[in-house]
């Protein structure tokens, strides 16, 4: 009956793994009765050909008399198949692995058992034993001795001469890494006639378009559905799709929610407005800088200059042009050096701007003294004292930053988690509990030099800088009491810009409060800049 195999055309069935092995299929068509004298291979002509040998014992009722040439490519595939079964592709492994177990057990043998007998078991032989077939394919079998195969997943494929052809068309590995036992191409199948491959059509419904997801309807059959929109920070690029996901984290969901976009890579830079606008201020409190310092320079003999040790105050102004330049590193691309830089630098510059101040005020305090009858503070009059001050605090700050750097030093991180279409290129600090030691270092020194200086502001001196200290002091301190709350209420360019603005506004605060009195004689009255007319004026 024709029409019972067509019932199997584009079935898929589970068989025994196997591979093609070379040679086996022309190996089949020399095996020939008339040149292999073997009854098991007469009995078995006689039954795929439908003839007979003939037999003078039992003559044959069969009309037919086998030639013992018949060719067995003219067999229909149920009768035989000239492709190696499963079943006979394990066997064949099967022979190969004892035969693989006997050469390693005459290999292994004692030379002084040569003559006796060979006995032995080969079980130790086959457990773990590995070699490649002739098919290429490696044969394994564990410490038990036992295989480790699969399954081959075929398509049957039917001809109307009865015959019939089993296509491999994928594979089920068990062996394989966990999601990937099963594979199937599905482009190789061919489906019986009668199967309808298109997807069925719902009847209550138009399509989900992209950027919305199915949703059943209770007490309906499984194919209505309502259509809601996906939630916020998911989409959906198909059709009717039962879920929304989400977009990789270096991406966010367009407005329609139909697809993703690369989120854009920001950081505080010279190229933007407000990055513009800060390097502009740094550059043009750097130039006022050096201009207050060619100015002292210019003037170092003259009375207002040589009142108040001028070389600490080369030296407050030295680090203040290293802090106004210190800010230029904040507003360039986060990278390894850039953030290894910006906070060190910027503490110990300013340790040593600081200690400078406090370095005058002490000194301030210290001459007073001295001038007292009988004071033993004369011996610490003069230019030691304040060099010991600004090296202990410059070297005090240095030893934090090393530590710091050594143990646990800042580095550049991408920040995707807190803006929803941007990517913050940013430097993290690291250790935060050094970030602070830094900052609240410099906030003592600070705290100190206000005190100082307050206590100092009436003492009678040819120019006394102890009030304009104080106001610069004060003035230093609320920047950086302000700075703390602004600065952990922010993120992303704004964090950075907010210590930029507290670097700024500090700094131009000891340069204005401390030294445009000063330029202001100098430049404005140089009248007033004489011993005799600044002792008048005290």
């Amino acid at each position: 009956m024709a029409w019972d195999l067509q019932l199997f055309h584009g079935a898929l069935s589970f068989t025994v793994h196997s591979r093609e092995v070379q040679g086996f299929k022309e190996f089949l068509q020399v095996i020939k009765p008339s040149t292999h004298k073997d009854g098991f291979i007469q009995e078995v002509w006689e039954q795929l050909f439908d003839c007979s040998f003939s037999n003078e014992e039992s003559p044959s009722i069969i009309n037919e008399i086998c030639s013992g040439e018949e060719n067995l490519e003219t067999l229909p595939a149920p009768l035989f198949e000239l492709e190696m079964t499963g079943q006979s592709y394990t066997i064949y492994n099967a022979v190969y692995a004892v035969a693989h177990s006997l050469h390693e057990a005459v290999r292994s043998r004692p030379p002084h058992r040569e003559s006796q007998s060979f006995e032995f078991q080969l079980h130790p032989f086959l457990q773990g034993i590995s070699f490649n077939n002739s098919a290429g394919e490696r044969v394994f079998l564990n410490e038990k001795g036992e295989a480790t195969g699969g399954f081959d997943i075929t398509n049957m494929i039917t001809f109307p001469n009865r015959s019939f052809q089993r296509v491999r068309v994928g594979e089920m590995d068990l062996q394989a890494p966990k999601g990937k036992e099963l594979f199937i191409d599905e482009s190789m199948i061919i489906w019986h006639s009668a199967f309808n491959q298109v997807l069925p059509i719902s009847l209550c419904n138009e399509h989900c378009s992209p950027g919305y997801r199915k949703k059943g309807m209770e007490g309906k059959q499984f194919c209505c559905y309502n259509c809601v929109p996906c939630p916020e920070g998911k989409i959906s690029n198909q059709n009717d799709m039962d879920y929304c996901f989400e977009c990789s984290q270096d991406h966010y969901p367009n407005k329609e929610k139909k697809g993703c976009i690369l989120k854009l890579l920001v950081f505080l830079s010279f190229e933007e407005n407000l990055g513009t606008g800060l390097a502009s201020i740094a550059l043009c409190f750097f130039f006022m800088t050096s201009w207050v310092l060619g100015t002292f320079v210019k003037q170092r003999d003259t009375p207002i200059v040589k009142a108040n040790n001028h070389s600490l105050t080369y030296t407050l102004l030295g680090s203040l042009l290293l802090c106004f330049l210190s800010t230029l590193l904040f507003l360039s691309q986060p990278s390894k050096l850039t953030c290894l830089l910006r906070q060190p630098t910027f503490g110990i510059t300013f340790s040593v701007a600081i200690s400078s101040v406090l370095a005058k005020t002490i000194t301030v305090v210290v001459a007073f003294m001295a001038t007292k009858p009988g004071s033993q503070m004369k011996r610490w009059v003069g230019k030691r004292l304040a060099f010991s001050i600004v090296l202990s605090c410059f070297l005090f700050q240095v030893c934090i930053c090393i530590i710091w750097l050594s143990t646990s030093p800042p580095f550049p991180e991408l920040d995707i988690h807190s803006e929803l279409q941007e990517m913050i290129l940013q430097c993290n600090e690291g250790s935060a509990f050094f970030f602070y030691c830094v900052l609240g270092y410099m906030g003592i020194l600070a705290i100190a030099s206000f005190i100082v200086a307050f206590l100092a502001r009436k003492l009678p001196d040819s120019f006394n800088e102890a009030k304009f200290i104080t106001f610069s002091m004060l003035a230093f301190c609320s920047v950086w009491i302000s700075f703390f709350p602004a600065y952990l209420s922010t993120k992303g360019k704004a964090m950075v810009a907010v210590e930029v603005f507290s670097i700024l506004a500090s700094s131009a605060a000891l340069l204005g409060c401390i030294f445009l009195p000063k330029c202001y004689i100098i430049v404005l009255r140089p009248d007033l800049n004489h011993r005799k007319q600044l002792i008048k004026r005290n």
